[in-house]
């Protein structure tokens, strides 16, 4: 069928005016975190910071997320990355790179276990419901690392200088959430107007934090402080 020039400019026309008004339905929120330290302290791990936002009342809309699954690595006796983000019902897969044996287990919403597997193999967990899982290894007591479990879209990681930006967000009210392991988790109320919020600026405070030792996967302090084989 032959389309008239006419025709096709007025399916044009829709075509623009459509994508404008879906530009309209979202808006973006940016800004970025600092965090305080010690005396003579710098801070090297801005890219763990968590933000999300989280709806408050029906009036507020937000898509209902899907999977996003991904991959922690275990190697040179870390995980890498320290810090993931992932919607519920996600899969992490945790591929050993080393040369000698690791496990994953967490105590969170349950708990999780891999057991101990050797290097080349790889093991995974579908994190099913909404939380902050703290991972370890079984094998060796230093290793730690956190999955940040969501059940809405909206979430970003930091960069290396703090800031941040989260796109696609519809204008309504928020719960606010910015989290890192080394700090107090804020929370605060936001309101998104249609035009975004910029410029949006919070000091996180790490100057109280101290490192503790975790215990094994049977509630028992690691047979020693060094790593095992």
């Amino acid at each position: 069928m032959r389309l008239f020039p006419s025709v096709v400019a007025g399916f044009a026309v829709l075509a623009v005016s459509a994508a404008a008004v879906a530009a309209q339905t979202t808006a973006s929120v940016s800004g970025q975190v600092t965090i305080l330290e010690r005396p003579g302290e710098t801070t090297e791990d801005l890219g763990n910071v968590v933000v999300f936002l989280e709806p408050v009342g029906a009036s507020t809309r937000a898509r209902v997320p899907g999977p996003t699954n991904t991959v922690i690595a275990l190697d040179k006796r870390q995980f890498s990355p320290r810090v993931r983000v992932v919607t519920e019902g996600s899969k992490v897969e945790f591929p050993n790179q080393d040369p000698f044996s690791h496990n994953v287990f967490s105590k969170v919403n349950g708990g999780f276990d891999t057991q101990t597997y050797g290097r080349g193999k790889t093991k995974d967990h579908v994190f099913a419901m909404p939380g902050v899982y703290t991972l370890y290894c079984n094998v060796h007591p230093r290793m730690t690392a956190f999955v940040i479990t969501l059940n809405t879209p909206m979430y970003t990681q930091a960069g290396n200088d703090g800031r941040f930006s989260l796109d696609s967000v519809p204008p309504g009210q928020y719960k606010l959430h910015i989290w890192h392991d080394r700090t107090t988790e804020v929370v605060r109320a936001l309101t998104v107007p249609a035009h975004g919020v910029r410029n949006l600026r919070e000091d996180l405070d790490a100057r109280g934090y101290k490192y503790t030792q975790h215990k094994n996967k049977l509630g028992q302090v690691y047979a020693s402080a060094g790593d095992r084989y």
